[in-house]
Parts: structure tokens; sequence; C-alpha cells
């Protein structure tokens, strides 16, 4: 790891700490001496996201836990709830054969992590992701949830 002060390339581990999704590690400098912080995360192979339109993107991950976010605001869902619906999809699309998903199937896997947190997020997402334009739209939505 390069020194951010010295720019040696030697430095030797402190302290580490796994905090779960990353190891946070205390470096010294094998040069100078001085002491900083690095942050470890498992690189993983996620599938292109391809669009509605044709367009292939990355799979972000802050865009989908925007999005959780936004539908569970103001309900009783915790923050460690939302991360591991995120883990969870993660999960479920590093596991799939293939280096392409259609976004609808990203959208689905949402939607099915936040029927397991909150029915009324889960409303939420699917009104605005399966767009829809009408009270009766939204009724047939909610006609499976209200059965169960």
């Amino acid at each position: 790891m390069i020194c951010p002060w010295c720019s040696h390339d030697a430095s030797r581990v402190v302290d580490s700490r796994d905090t779960g999704t990353l190891v946070r590690r205390r470096r010294e400098c094998e040069s100078c001496g001085e002491r900083f912080t690095t942050h470890e995360v498992v690189e993983r192979r996620l599938p292109q996201v391809v669009k509605k339109d044709g367009e292939r993107q990355p799979f972000d991950e802050q865009k989908v836990l925007k999005g959780i976010y936004l539908a569970c605001r103001k309900r009783p869902v915790t923050r460690l709830q939302v991360e591991e619906a995120l883990v969870a999809i993660t999960q479920k699309l590093g596991s799939r054969p293939g280096r392409e998903i259609q976004s609808t199937q990203v959208g689905e896997l949402v939607l099915e992590q936040l029927l397991t947190l909150d029915r009324v997020a889960y409303l939420r997402f699917a009104s605005v992701y399966q767009e829809l334009a009408s009270p009766e739209e939204f009724l047939e939505l909610l006609q499976p949830l209200l059965r169960s």
C-alpha cells in the first residue's frame, strides 16, 4: 500500500477490524512512520444491467439502496434490514449465470425483498416501478396483499 504522505510503497498492518461488509485496516508506513487507514472490500463480479432502452450499465448498489430507502421512508424498517435486503439482492445477482440481467429482473428482486420487509414499502416501490397510471391498477396490485 502506498503511503499517502511520503509515497513509499511498503507499510505494515497495525490493526485490522472486520465490520461485516468490509475490513478496516490501520497501517504504518515503514519509511516515515505515519499511520493511515484503508478499507478493504470484496470485489464481486455482478452482471451488467440492460435498461429498457437497451443501454447497458454496471450494477449500481447505491441506486438500488436509494430506491429501497425511498420506499421505506417513514416506515418501521431499520437500516440493518435495508442493508440485509441489498446483500440478498447482490448475492442472487452474483450467483446467476450470465453477464447481463434485465433491469426488470433487478426490480423484481427488489420487490421480492420489500415484500418481506414492509408491505407499504412494497406498494410504494411497485407503484412507481410498474408505472401505475390509475387507481384501478393500484387496486389490482393491492388485491393479492389483502388476501394474504
